[in-house]
């Protein structure tokens, strides 16, 4: 199966953050749930389907900045653990900037280790500049982030922290056919059978070997009487 690779859109929308951050870090749809559960939202499976689909599907959803803001304030709490106490209030309307501080702060993320993000996809930011998007939007040092910030900080992310699939476990076949020359193999340890010769014990009385004794000579009957000799017949010529 050929890598997955992400066509880096000039813009970055909601739906692509989502995108993104699941395939990066391999989250299922029963952890995609658990996720918005985690900052106080319930949806469905099904919700996260419409919203995973392309821009162009028949079944694809927007994501709304409320609800991307739930999602990654449970990235939070799947990254970082879950504070106790109530949640923080998602926000109505997000910017690049506020994904991109919520990002650092799931991440664990210091500005140089960022700055040091971005050039292994050979983009250069400013330490300044990166403190910058960190400000107030009233502050005169505010700058806002462009698209072209978050989606290299996106693509750097995946590919620093990008979790591989699984792959799936094949149980080896078991040839059952016994090998002719198996059966015929003895093991060196073992010494092979052999009949044991048995000496059969030498007869008091004199017998053909396998035929039964002359019984006159074994049992005598004590009621038996003397016959007559028998005459013996001489032939006339």
């Amino acid at each position: 199966m050929a890598p997955y690779t992400f066509v880096l859109d000039i813009f970055v929308n909601n739906n692509d953050v989502l995108r993104r951050l699941r395939y990066t870090f391999n989250f299922n749809d029963k952890q995609m749930v658990a996720i918005f559960a985690s900052a106080g939202e319930n949806v469905s499976r099904e919700q996260i389907s419409q919203w995973l689909k392309k821009d162009d599907d028949s079944d694809f959803v927007a994501l709304f900045d409320s609800n991307l803001a739930v999602f990654l304030n449970g990235f939070i709490n799947e990254k970082r653990g879950k504070k106790p106490g109530p949640q923080p209030s998602p926000e109505k309307r997000l910017s690049n900037n506020i994904i991109l501080t919520k990002l650092k702060i799931a991440l664990n993320l210091q500005s140089e280790q960022i700055i040091e993000l971005l050039k292994t996809v050979n983009f250069n930011l400013g330490k300044a500049e990166l403190s910058a998007f960190s400000r107030k939007i009233d502050h005169k040092h505010y700058r806002e982030c462009k698209d072209q910030v978050l989606r290299n900080l996106l693509q750097a992310i995946d590919k620093t922290y990008h979790v591989e699939r699984t792959s799936k476990i094949v149980k080896p076949t078991v040839n059952t056919q016994k090998s002719p020359s198996s059966s015929s193999k003895t093991n060196n340890n073992t010494k092979p059978y052999t009949k044991k010769k048995i000496d059969k014990p030498t007869p008091t009385s004199p017998w053909v070997e396998g035929a039964r004794p002359n019984a006159s000579s074994i049992y005598i009957n004590p009621n038996k009487k003397d016959e007559p000799k028998r005459q013996r017949l001489k032939l006339t010529k």
